[in-house]
């Protein structure tokens, strides 16, 4: 592969990324969520079960103030909660609120609506499925963050 084409496969990928993230942060707020698309980064994290604020820091690739004043931020908008850690007296839990699961359960549905017309672009539901398969042997771990 010459650079330029791997500067313009480069270019497409991360072209695809910011409007995939611009349409969801949209999409989101036309559904009347107040948010930025670092909250979806950070829904990413904690939805399993929770995390501490070092560890949505690590996953975010911030540092523990700037995942402290994204929580905080958070807290205030009714998305996440500080609870008591259950392993550790010493650490908060960060888990996401009910409002925190409608806020991505938004997001899902327009990644799906944006996803249906990439389908639809591509040529249908087997194309994007190469697609997906493609781009998860090239990253199959993630994580998913944000290019800050």
């Amino acid at each position: 592969m010459q650079n330029s084409e791997a500067l313009a496969l480069t270019a497409a990928l991360i072209a695809a990324a910011g409007e995939l993230t611009r349409r969801i942060d949209e999409g989101v707020t036309a559904r009347g969520f107040d948010g930025r698309p670092s909250y979806g980064f950070a829904f990413t994290r904690l939805a399993p079960g929770g995390a501490t604020v070092t560890e949505l820091a690590v996953h975010l690739g911030v540092t523990k103030q700037a995942a402290s004043q994204l929580v905080d931020e958070m807290v205030r908008k009714g998305y996440v909660e500080r609870r008591p850690h259950p392993g550790d007296a010493r650490a908060r839990l960060v888990v996401m609120t009910e409002q925190g699961w409608a806020c991505a359960r938004a997001a899902e549905e327009v990644a799906a609506e944006v996803v249906a017309g990439w389908a639809e672009l591509l040529g249908g539901e087997s194309e994007l499925r190469v697609l997906r398969g493609q781009l998860g042997r090239i990253a199959p771990y993630g994580p998913i963050r944000p290019a800050w």
